[in-house]
């Protein structure tokens, strides 16, 4: 039976193939404030401005492409059986070829019914006022905003307690309840964190055997994948 990689994503493995991040810089997320785009109270005060910030999103989204970071996690799968849970709302790992992805935070490139969460819909054009679900309530973003439950958390920790080995790439480890992933896993088995600023959560430092690796996740999940094989 081949070993389990159970890898955690963040921000910082989109960045490198163009996606900007809220934490960088002024804390400001393509110019908005969280609480302005990214909460439920953004979507009651003010729908128009919501779908609009991830209207652009989208569109920059089907400009992008993986980078060397999501290639080499695809790489890994030829000898490991490699469960992918990603923070990120992008499609990167899709398209860059993964084969088990779970997003704990949402999909771009979907969206979802206002009053009923279970109906989701493929969704690569702009959302507007007005576009409805089959039950007739206006659709939204199907993102987790801040504030929000998030519903994948529990299958995510079922996932990365069968862990053999924990990969975490391109996060700053401090958004909850992702950052607390790592404490389902087996103490004692292996983590490799790939950052170019890692910090070490109050999670991480309890676990037994943790590699940093210091670089972008482009060279940084090739340089783990050597270390592997």
């Amino acid at each position: 039976m081949r070993k389990k990689i159970v890898v955690l994503t963040g921000a910082g493995i989109s960045a490198e193939s163009g996606i900007k991040t809220f934490r960088d810089g002024d804390g400001l997320w393509e110019n908005h404030r969280i609480e302005d785009v990214a909460t439920p109270e953004a979507w009651k005060r003010n729908p128009v401005l919501v779908q609009e910030f991830y209207n652009q999103r989208r569109r920059q989204l089907l400009t992008v492409t993986p980078n060397a970071g999501h290639l080499g996690l695809v790489e890994l799968e030829k000898k490991f059986d490699v469960q992918i849970i990603t923070q990120n709302v992008d499609d990167l790992h899709e398209r860059a070829g993964s084969s088990h992805v779970l997003h704990l935070h949402g999909e771009l490139r979907k969206a979802r019914s206002e009053r009923y969460p279970d109906l989701v819909y493929d969704w690569d054009r702009d959302l507007v006022m007005g576009d409805l679900c089959e039950r007739g309530t206006q659709l939204r973003p199907f993102i987790v905003w801040f504030g929000e439950s998030v519903p994948m958390i529990e299958i995510a920790a079922k996932i990365t307690e069968t862990a053999d080995m924990l990969l975490i790439i391109g996060t700053s480890l401090q958004v909850y309840p992702a950052a607390g992933l790592m404490i389902h896993a087996p103490e004692s088995i292996p983590v490799y964190y790939i950052d170019l600023k890692p910090q070490l959560n109050f999670e991480l430092k309890k676990m037994r055997n943790v590699t940093v690796v210091e670089e972008p996740a482009s060279t940084g999940v090739e340089k783990v994948r050597q270390m592997l094989i």
